[in-house]
């Protein structure tokens, strides 16, 4: 069977969504739960774009054990330097370098002729190739690019030295049976004495993404690009979790293998959700909440009778199943320690003192702690660590029928505690306007969801807020956890000031 590789760009594409921001720690600990779930292949981050972004390649390059760690850049010098100081101590090191080919992107935002971009192309991918083994090039907008025009730049590639193209929807303009077509004509016309790999990198706009890629794989590609639970610029990437369950399902159609590991699917999903600030709608494909529930009568009855009669897939192909090791407040500490080493964290002495404090904390207040609360848990102490201003305590004064009270504290990153007290329509508004007046902010509150973690009265509350600011036109994410909902609440909105903060 043939071999498809999975490239995951939740960490470059994935964090341009906006209100995404991942911190070094946070692009660690994603990119090492990849490299367990399967993946080949990780563009890391773009290390010219910052100092953050060239700190977290250059850190995920030095841990991943088996990925290939890729640096992306423009055909420019500079940028591929940066790449290269970024991977070089990398185990596998490559680097994924761009120039768009369409006429739109070449008039008016290259402002270049044909001619200037294969001349640059040619420069460019000839220069990485003496940097990098591995080096892929992409022609932006390929899909709304000439065909003609398209095959001559990706063949000047290939001549300069690039051994994987990448050929991408950039703005999910096309559509399958166009889409694989581009694939089967490239593979059918360029000339190279060496494999050259083909990869598709799909854009959900018209929300075709996962349809194009296995296109892609039907015409000729073995390389898939995506981002976990697809996310990515507007409408998203392709969902690398659907083409990966779809290759698995549909064997007998596309007769292709992967490296993913399968029951790690919803673990993974998770913890990017969590980290992203995204919810996963309950009706995604793959892991969502509905994905496994039937409430039709009919089909309760046949599921009853064979779960084959209405899934295809199983809850535990996918990793969704119940806690093999319930913990409660009895529970000790090498419980505790077994527990989160199986959902895949390695923490320090001084965290796991911290994080066993918290989980005997909601041991207290919940008779059995689950996975999902555990690794809630976790996600909220690593965002709590990084964040320059922390809640304190929050204080709700209820009236009903009249304007709610709140007094909120935070302790600010020079370790002094700063107090507020305003008044709100509603308990919520009144903290939200207290932390207005700490943080000296006034942004816009354009969206809250509230939900719960687990099933049950004594479920924890996970509640996300996205704060608009008005000045910059930028959005900012936030996720609170906690036994109280208010509690939840203060948390999720301090996380979003901070990271205002941080844009200022």
């Amino acid at each position: 069977m043939r071999k498809i590789q999975f490239f995951d760009t939740t960490l470059r594409d994935g964090e341009q969504t906006p209100g995404v921001n991942f911190n070094t720690k946070e692009k660690i600990q994603i990119a090492m739960q990849l490299e367990k779930w399967g993946i080949d292949v990780i563009e890391a981050g773009f290390p010219i774009a910052s100092q953050g972004d060239f700190e977290a390649v250059k850190a995920i390059a030095e841990n991943a054990k088996r990925m290939t760690v890729v640096g992306l850049a423009r055909c420019q010098k500079k940028d591929i330097d940066r790449a290269y100081e970024a991977l070089k101590d990398a185990v596998d090191p490559q680097i994924h370098t761009f120039l768009a080919t369409s006429n739109v992107h070449m008039e008016y935002k290259l402002k270049m002729t044909r001619e200037e971009v294969l001349a640059s192309i040619k420069e460019h991918v000839g220069y990485a190739r003496t940097l990098f083994e591995k080096v892929q090039f992409s022609p932006e907008d390929a899909s709304r690019t000439d065909r003609d025009f398209l095959l001559e730049a990706v063949q000047t590639a290939i001549d300069a030295g690039a051994t994987i193209i990448n050929v991408p929807d950039t703005v999910g303009y096309s559509n399958p049976t166009e889409y694989g077509g581009i694939f089967k004509y490239l593979i059918e016309h360029i000339k190279s004495d060496q494999e050259i790999t083909f990869s598709s990198h799909c854009h959900d706009d018209l929300g075709m993404a996962t349809a194009n890629a296995l296109a892609a794989i039907e015409n000729g590609a073995n390389r898939v690009e995506g981002a976990i639970n697809g996310i990515g610029e507007r409408a998203g990437n392709t969902a690398l979790e659907e083409v990966a369950l779809a290759l698995h399902i549909r064997k007998d159609f596309y007769n292709c293998e992967s490296n993913i590991v399968l029951n790690e699917t919803k673990r993974t999903s998770d913890l990017v959700s969590r980290l992203s600030g995204i919810p996963v709608p309950r009706n995604k494909a793959i892991i969502g909440d509905n994905a496994y529930a039937h409430e039709s009568g009919i089909h309760q009855d046949g599921v009853l009778k064979n779960p084959e009669t209405y899934e295809i897939i199983t809850p535990t192909l996918v990793g969704v199943s119940q806690n093999s090791l319930p913990l409660g407040k009895l529970s000790g500490r090498h419980a505790f320690v077994t527990k989160i080493e199986e959902l895949g964290y390695q923490l320090t002495d001084e965290e796991i003192k911290t994080a066993f404090k918290r989980f005997k904390d909601l041991a207290d207040k919940k008779k059995q702690i689950t996975d999902q609360d555990l690794i809630a848990l976790l996600t909220d102490q690593s965002r709590e660590e990084s964040e320059r201003c922390k809640l304190a305590n929050v204080q709700v004064q209820y009236s009903s029928g009249g304007y709610q009270g709140a007094i909120v504290s935070i302790i600010n990153e020079a370790g002094e505690t700063k107090v507020a007290s305003t008044i709100g329509s509603g308990s919520i508004q009144a903290i939200y306007n207290s932390i207005d007046e700490l943080f000296q902010q006034k942004p816009e509150l354009s969206e809250y969801e509230i939900q719960a973690i687990t099933g049950g009265e004594d479920a924890q509350a996970e509640v996300r807020v996205t704060l608009h600011d008005p000045t910059t036109k930028q959005d900012f994410r936030g996720i609170g956890i906690d036994f109280d909902v208010l509690q939840a609440s203060a948390k999720a909105y301090i996380q979003a000031s901070n990271q205002m903060k941080e844009q200022e």
